[in-house]
């Protein structure tokens, strides 16, 4: 099976935000895995927790994947790793966060099973 470049986890990752913009809790839930792991500033979240933050209304705004570094772990695990700059609706404040994200293929299919964001320094 060809490897997948670069480019094509950016585009995951772009989908995954995209479903933040759009409010889409199905299309965040299609590209996790079951056992999603995030890390974030508050804490960890599962699946779920990634998911219901779609409840009640789109989360962002706008967003750009900028400076994307990637480490190719095997053949069915890349880290992609990338300063992401963002608005929350009815914001015009610009966030800056390092996320670092891990895409596994399981199963034949792409999904993010882990993902850290670490908060820009101001």
């Amino acid at each position: 099976m060809e490897r997948p470049r670069p480019q094509y986890f950016i585009h995951l990752e772009q989908q995954v935000w995209q479903a933040l913009v759009d409010g889409d809790a199905e299309a965040d839930r299609s590209l996790l895995a079951d056992d999603f792991l995030g890390v974030y500033p508050d804490g960890f979240a599962g699946l779920d927790e990634h998911v219901d933050q779609f409840a009640s209304e789109p989360t962002v705004s706008t967003f750009s994947v900028n400076r994307p570094r990637w480490i190719e772990l095997g053949d069915d695990a890349h880290l992609l790793c990338y300063e992401a700059r963002f608005r929350r609706p009815g914001s015009d404040e610009l966030h800056r966060m390092y996320v670092s994200s891990l895409w596994q293929r399981i199963d034949g299919r792409w999904v993010n099973t882990f993902s850290q964001d670490t908060p820009a320094a101001t």
